[in-house]
C-alpha cells in the first residue's frame, strides 16, 4: 500500500543537487589494500639502492636486477598502475543523484563500466526500506516487507534496484524527498521525513518566509 504523497503543484520544480554515492567500504576494501601494498612495494624498491650493499634488500633488488629480464622497478610500476586503476574503477561505481534524475554505475568484468540513467518522470513508485528497522512503524508509514534495497518501479512495468552504497540512508532520504515533492507513491520509507512537512528542509522554508 502506497503512502499518501504530496499533491502535485509547485513542488514539481524541486530539483535535488548533484550527489555521488560510492560503494560501501567493504566492497572497496580489497582495492584499498591492494593499492596500499603497491605503495609499500614501490617505496621499498626505491629505497633499496640506498641501503647497505651487504643487506638482503640490496642483494635481491639492486644486484638481482642485473640478471633479470624485467627489473624490479618496472614490475613495481606495473603493479602500482594496476592498483591505481583498481581504485579508479571503484570510484566509477555507485549511484549519482542528478537534478533531472538518477544514474546507476557498475563495473562489468574486465573493468568495463555500465551506466544506466533514469529521469524522475520515468519512476512511477519507489520502495524505500526503513532507516532504522528496529524503530516502531507508524500507522501511515508501514515498512514494506521483503526488500532491503531501494527499488524504483518504472513507467514501463520494469523494476530497478539501486546498489548498496556507503551512505545508504542519505541516498534514501534524497529519493524520498524527491518522491514526496513530485507526488510519486512511496512504499515503506525511511521514517525520517514527514510527508506532511516540506521536503526542502528548514533552511528553504525560512527563506520562503523571509521573502
Amino acid at each position: 500500500m502506497a503512502r499518501i504523497s504530496r499533491p502535485p503543484g509547485f513542488d514539481m520544480t524541486y530539483r535535488p543537487e548533484r550527489a555521488t554515492f560510492l560503494l560501501p567500504l567493504a566492497a572497496r576494501l580489497p582495492s584499498l589494500i591492494y593499492f596500499g601494498a603497491a605503495c609499500v612495494l614501490v617505496l621499498t624498491i626505491a629505497f633499496a639502492p640506498y641501503v647497505s650493499p651487504t643487506s638482503w634488500l640490496y642483494r635481491e633488488i639492486v644486484i638481482g636486477d642485473m640478471t633479470r629480464v624485467v627489473s624490479s622497478s618496472m614490475l613495481a610500476i606495473f603493479i602500482f598502475a594496476s592498483a591505481a586503476a583498481s581504485i579508479f574503477r571503484q570510484q566509477l561505481a555507485g549511484v549519482v543523484v542528478r537534478p533531472d534524475g538518477i544514474e546507476m554505475r557498475e563495473i562489468l568484468p574486465f573493468g568495463m563500466p555500465r551506466i544506466r540513467r533514469l529521469a524522475w518522470a520515468q519512476i512511477d513508485r519507489v520502495a524505500i526500506p526503513r532507516a532504522n528497522p528496529a524503530a516502531p512503524e507508524g500507522p501511515r508509514d508501514p515498512v514494506a516487507k521483503g526488500f532491503k534495497k531501494i527499488r524504483l518501479d518504472l513507467w514501463n512495468g520494469h523494476h530497478a534496484f539501486l546498489p548498496d552504497v556507503a551512505k545508504q540512508t542519505d541516498l534514501a532520504l534524497i529519493i524520498e524527498r524527491v518522491a514526496l515533492a513530485r507526488a510519486i507513491p512511496i512504499e515503506g520509507g525511511t521514517g525520517l521525513v514527514d510527508d506532511l512537512g516540506s521536503p526542502f528542509g528548514d533552511e528553504e522554508e525560512g527563506a520562503d518566509d523571509d521573502g
